[in-house]
């Protein structure tokens, strides 16, 4: 699999040409399926908050989870109760939804929603079925507007305001859809969204990934005196983005380690690396803390939008009725 998903981010290869017809099937049945939605064949659930999605036309690694970091304060700010609902990608809940807790694991919540309830405290809950989540949420937290983390695709739910992240280096791969490519959906789908945004860019509607300290595993607390010397382990869609952070930010890797994406950490996946430092992603590091060692570390990333972003967002959510008009 991570051939195939190699083969995505340069020239043409046999691989991609003999996946292409599955990947012609694979825009057959969503192109359909997305059409009977728009027709009214199939009817969509019209939640009685504003729902707001963060979603993206590609997979993995493009930067969507500190976009919404950012983006909860955000409306925060504007007054808002806001509450986010994920799926949950690899998460094993006791019961769906699931509200995560101060004693929500990662097994449990999954990684993504852990860390935005350990860096926000806001209501995150989790679950397959959006619908379900929405309404436990307005049944017992009563939020003025809700996050959806991913879901763009999830045409079952209906929404207020759609946000599209496209990593800005990266972009669309080869342009193709799954599995030749790394697109769900065509760039044409950017059309119809209301806000593209570019991670990675400033000088679009977009936003910069801001490193903002090295962070203890065990603790959480930042760390200023420690060898900035070791081996980058990670569990992200790509890692090569997260490797240039740390070189960037003097930190000598001398071995790197990938597992695929949302890989639920044991023990067992550090044993050869012995007393060697261990550096790692903040969302890694939800998953480690409870057996991580002094010498780990996170690198912790934040998002810093452009000014004509923020004001295209407040102009939007304003023209939505979702803030009041001046706020």
């Amino acid at each position: 699999m991570r051939k195939i998903e190699q083969s995505w981010y340069k020239p043409m290869s046999l691989i991609n040409v003999v996946l292409l017809p599955l990947s012609a099937l694979f825009w057959l049945v969503s192109s359909t399926r997305r059409l009977l939605f728009r027709v009214g064949i199939k009817s969509a659930y019209k939640a009685s908050v504003p729902v707001m999605i963060v979603g993206n036309i590609g997979i993995g690694g493009n930067g969507k989870t500190p976009f919404v970091l950012w983006l909860v304060p955000y409306l925060q700010s504007l007054g808002l109760k806001v509450a986010v609902i994920s799926r949950g990608y690899g998460a094993k809940p006791p019961h769906t939804p699931y509200h995560v807790t101060d004693d929500s694991t990662a097994q449990q919540a999954g990684d993504e929603p852990l860390l935005i309830y350990k860096r926000l405290g806001c209501d995150v809950v989790i679950g397959g079925d959006r619908k379900a989540s929405i309404e436990y949420l307005i049944a017992h937290n009563e939020p003025d507007i809700i996050v959806s983390d991913d879901g763009l695709q999830h045409y079952q739910l209906d929404r207020d305001i759609e946000i599209c992240i496209v990593d800005n280096e990266r972009r669309f791969g080869n342009g193709f859809l799954l599995p030749a490519g790394p697109l769900r959906e065509t760039p044409k789908r950017l059309k119809s969204v209301d806000l593209t945004v570019f991670n990675g860019s400033i000088k679009e509607d977009g936003y910069s990934l801001n490193t903002t300290g090295i962070y203890s595993v065990k603790t959480g607390a930042r760390v200023t005196q420690f060898e900035p010397k070791g081996i980058a382990v990670s569990a992200i869609g790509n890692p090569s983005r997260f490797e240039k952070s740390l070189s960037v930010n003097g930190v000598t890797i001398t071995q790197s380690k990938h597992f695929a994406d949302h890989h639920m950490f044991t023990e067992q996946d550090f044993e050869i690396y012995n007393k060697s430092n261990v550096f790692m992603t903040e969302k890694d590091a939800v998953k480690c803390q409870s057996f991580a060692k002094d010498n780990w570390y996170f690198l912790r990333v934040d998002a810093v939008p452009s000014e004509r972003l923020v004001s295209k967002l407040h102009n939007l959510l304003d023209k939505k009725g979702i803030i009041t008009h001046g706020v």
